[in-house]
Formats: structure tokens, sequence, C-alpha cells
């Protein structure tokens, strides 16, 4: 049985950053990825690229901070989309550049994971036609993120449906067959990749019955990638610092800015301000994206403000109007729940039937990873979603009373979610004793940190995707090397918070994580951790943990005013190792 120093398991954007800033600081360290596709990439794999698939994010605010895409080499223009085959061209290249391609084994699902007695793990590994393997880890990452394990729901009468049905994961292995055999396809589903597989099949010839569900939180927001009347780039405006003071945010005072964030959201005047901007913002990209525009139009229309969304907003990067499309009559939407399922038939609840050779769900992911945990029991004190115990309801109880407290605006909750039903009980929604991922900055089991062995990386969604992996994998391998807490011991005039005491973290993990509950109930935060506006103090945060300068623009204004990216963020694992050596220097 092979042994390593670090197993990460997954090879997207989280596993590769890992690997790569583990060995930036520790060169000699034996290292695996392992990957259940056939190739890197995770949701840029080979095996997902479905037709038409591209970056929400424009070129240049996609990419890791000291590896630019090159976009002479990968034939991208500045202002464009990336193409998912360019994406999955992009990692290709970042993995051989940092010697990552032979660390990695593909077609390798990791089954089991098992803590052992002296703290090391066990990891039982699935290989395609090749039976099972076993490794055993000292330190263990966790990178396969939120979009792994698909949920399909089951519909009564499935059985006799006689068409494909299959999540949208899978839509490039069956997208070329029904477009090339089929006349109509059913899509159900709200999200940005509802709207990716409604295009890719009425612009090759189909017709397309698209349901949304009437008692689900219906469909994402989406945008054109340039708003408001200066036309600035969408993922650009939600890393601007002055922008991000207007989401109410728990951890908001890390960006040292609490006093204006206390006028926002503390005060009647601050509130009535916030309410305005959030308004503006709803209507401005409801304008421009045209919902109101034409009745059918308007079924696609979300039905709450932006201002209770997450990072599922979603980017018009189509060749062509979208909206077109469904003005014509090729993409019909039905606002109503599935009834059941009959031979290449599905009946409505509001009577309708519609008919089709394939029924698309696009209908999300189980929020647990699809592994093992064990001994049994452990997933709680692993921070994975689990039952609530009464302890922790007591610190629940505690937490959400000083979350309404410091923003009263969350107490008005949107009634429209009240007829909110989950798809299936089994996928956790349901389940009102199952409790979100508790973990300490959205990285790490709050019990593990005397004893640094495991992490989490990428169950955080944000916009910010590349940014936030990139500070996440410096404090994950600050953290299971014990130097986070070296950092902490230096100055103990730090409050108890910030020296990691035990009582202290297992509140503020609670607070946290509880936290997207009231803050995103259109999106998924009462799961998991999913912010927009939220992303630039987190990663404040996580850098004030890890000793370094925060604030990384030259001058108060572009501080306040322009947007955070990842040339931002440039030579941070050099200026780690530099504050790590004093670290070490002023211990001795």
């Amino acid at each position: 049985m092979e042994s390593y120093d670090l197993v990460i398991v997954g090879a997207g954007i989280n596993g590769l950053i890992m690997a790569k800033t583990y060995l930036d600081v520790y060169p000699e360290t034996k290292l695996v990825l392992l990957e259940s596709a056939e190739s890197i990439g995770g949701t840029w794999s080979e095996g997902r690229l479905y037709p038409g698939l591209k970056s929400n994010n424009l070129v240049g605010s996609y990419e890791y901070s000291d590896f630019p895409l090159d976009k002479f080499s990968l034939g991208i223009k500045a202002g464009e989309h990336i193409p998912g085959a360019k994406l999955h061209q992009y990692l290709q290249q970042f993995s051989t550049k940092f010697d990552l391609t032979r660390r990695t084994k593909v077609n390798a699902a990791v089954e089991e994971v098992e803590r052992l007695l002296n703290d090391k793990w066990k990891i039982t590994i699935k290989l395609q036609d090749k039976g099972t393997e076993q490794v055993i880890a000292d330190k263990l990452v966790l990178a396969t993120g939120l979009t792994n394990h698909p949920f399909v729901p089951t519909f009564p009468g499935q059985e006799d449906f006689q068409a494909p049905l299959f999540h949208v994961k899978y839509l490039k292995d069956e997208a070329d067959k029904l477009i090339q055999s089929s006349k109509n396809v059913v899509i159900l589903g709200g999200s940005k990749s509802a709207y990716d597989a409604a295009y890719a099949f009425a612009t090759q010839g189909l017709t397309v019955d698209w349901i949304i569900r009437e008692s689900g939180h219906g469909t994402n927001y989406m945008s054109p990638p340039y708003v408001t009347p200066l036309k600035k780039r969408l993922e650009g405006l939600v890393g601007v610092r002055f922008l991000t003071w207007f989401s109410p945010c728990i951890w908001g005072d890390e960006d040292g800015f609490s006093w204006i964030r206390r006028f926002l959201h503390g005060t009647r005047v601050g509130r009535f301000i916030v309410d305005s901007f959030w308004k503006v913002l709803t209507s401005d990209v409801i304008d421009l994206s045209g919902y109101d525009k034409h009745p059918e139009t308007a079924k696609l229309k979300p039905k709450l403000s932006a201002f209770w969304h997450a990072s599922s907003l979603g980017i018009f990067n189509y060749t062509s109007d979208f909206f077109a499309l469904v003005r014509d009559g090729t993409i019909k939407v039905h606002i109503s729940d599935i009834d059941h399922l009959s031979n290449h038939t599905v009946h409505l609840s509001n009577g309708s039937v519609v008919t089709g050779d394939a029924l698309i769900c696009s209908t999300g992911w189980h929020h647990r990873p699809a592994i093992k945990f064990l001994p049994a029991g452990i997933d709680a004190e692993l921070g994975l979603p689990s039952r609530t115990s009464e302890s922790e309801a007591q610190l629940v109880k505690r937490a959400e009373k000083e979350i309404l407290a410091r923003f009263p605006r969350l107490l008005d909750q949107p009634s429209v979610l009240q007829r909110y039903k989950p798809l299936d009980s089994n996928d956790g929604e349901s389940a009102v004793a199952e409790r979100p991922y508790r973990l300490y900055r959205f990285m790490v089991p709050a019990e593990s940190i005397p004893k640094p062995s495991i992490a989490f990386l990428g169950i955080v969604l944000t916009i910010n995707t590349v940014c936030v992996a990139e500070v996440q994998s410096l404090w994950i391998t600050a953290f299971l090397n014990g130097r986070l807490l070296a950092q902490h011991a230096v100055d103990p005039s730090k409050p108890a918070r910030q020296n990691l005491h035990p009582d202290a973290v297992a509140y503020e993990t609670i607070l946290q994580t509880q936290f997207g509950k009231w803050r995103y109930p259109g999106a998924f935060g009462k799961r998991h951790p999913d912010f927009v506006f939220d992303a630039v103090p987190y990663m404040d945060m996580m850098l004030k943990d890890l000793g370094l300068r925060y604030r990384r623009k030259n001058g108060w204004w572009a501080e306040v005013f322009h947007p955070y990216g990842p040339e931002d963020y440039i030579g941070l694992v050099d200026e780690w190792r530099i504050k790590d050596t004093q670290t070490k220097a002023k211990r001795s």
C-alpha cells in the first residue's frame, strides 16, 4: 500500500492550484491527485464539454494569477467568453507547466476515506476496469467541489418514459445523438446549464419544451456581460470593495471598514440606501436582459430580488439572441411541476402534456461528496452535512440571534419561498434537522485544528472562483503544516478568535456557516457557502489569518473603487514564504 505526504481528491480548478501551491512551499512533498474523470479539469474536463459551453467570465478574470491565459496560443480575443474546450486546454497547460500531470491519476474515483488511529487517512480508490487499490495519506485535501455528484429526481412513471432521461452533466455524451435523431427535447430546471442546453438544441433545429418548477426557486438571474450605464464588466463589479459594503456580510468587518458597514446595515438611513442600491441593480439587470419585453420571456424572470441570489447569476454568453428563440416559440417555457411520466410524455401538474425524445435534468447536485467516510459517525466531526446535535443547536440559536441583530434587513425573508418544495427528500434540503457544512473558514473541521490533517477545498460557490481557490490553497497549505497556528502565536495580543481558541472557533464556524441560510435563501446558502459580493472580504479574512497584506491596491481610490482580480494576488505564495521565514526567526 503506497503512502503519500499529501493526497488531493479532485483535479479541477481547485485541486490543481492546491497541488501547485503546496509544492511551491514544500517542493519535496510526495503528492498525488486523484481524479474520477477521464481527464483533469473538473467542470472543464473533456467529458463535460457539451456543445456551446463557455465561461461566464470574460478573458482575464478566470485564470491563475501566476499563469495568465495565453490568448494568442488559445485563439481567444480580449472581451470574449472562454470556450469550455479552451479552458480545458488552459488547465492542461497549467498542469504540464508545473509538473502536475505525472502526479495525477485519472479514472480514479475515491470510494472510501478512513481516518486511522495515527490521524493518517486510508483512501480506497476504484480504478476503471482495474478493480480497487488503497493508499495512505499523511494529509488529505478533498477538492471535489460541489458539481461532482449529479442529482436526478425520481419521477412517477419514469420506467414507462422509454426515452433518454439524464442529468445535464452528461449532455456531451448525448447531444450529438439527440440532434441527429430527435425533433423535440424536454428540459427541467432553471439554472445556467438549463439555458445552455436549451440554446444548444434550439440552434440545431430542434424545438425545446422547458419546464420551470412552480414550486421551485425559479430561474437564475441572467445578465449581459456589461452592466450599468458605464458598461462595466459584471464579474468586475462584484470585486469592487465599495460595492461589497452594500451586501450584509457576517465576516464583512474583516475588510477594515466596519464603521461603514455598521452605518449601512445597522441604521434605518443606511438600510434605505442599501435597499435602494439593490432595487436599482435588480431593475438594471432585468431591463438590460429584456425579461419584460415579451410575455414568454417574462416567464423566465426570477422570482426574487437580486439581493437574495448568490453565485448562480449567469451571463448571456451566446453568439445570438437567446430570447429570440423564446419569442418565436422554438423554446417554449412551462411554469409547472412534473406530475408523472409516460411513453415519451411529460404530464404537468397544471394539466398540460408535452412530448419529447429526451428529458434533460438541470436539477443540481448532491451537496455531500459521493464518498463514504469511516469510521461510522465521523461525518459530523468532519463538518459534513448531518444531523444537528443538541449542543450545536444552542450555538445555532446564539448565532442566529447575532446575525439578525446585526442585519435586521434579513428578518424580512421573501414570502414567495414559503411555497418551495424540494424535488426529493433524499437531496437533504427537506430534512429540517440537517445542517450545512460546518467548516472553519469554509475549509476545515473545527475539531481538526489541534491536529491538522484534512481540509475541504472548493465548497465555496462564488463568481471569484479562481482568486478564492488561490487564497484558500495557501491558507490550507499553512494550516496543514501548523504554520497558520504559528502565525497567530507570534502575536498574543490578538483576540482569542485569531488565536484559534477552540470555543471561539466552534462558535465562529457556526456563525459564518449559518449566515448563508438568512442571507441567500434564493440560492444554496443554507446548505453550503454561496455568495457574490462577499468574496473580497472573505479573501481579506484569509489573508489576515496568514499575516499577509489584504489591501493590495496602490492608493485609496484604487482600493475602494477598482475591481479586485487575479492580477492583485500575483506573488502571494512568495509573500507567504518570506513572512513565514520571519515568523520562524522571531520564534527561534
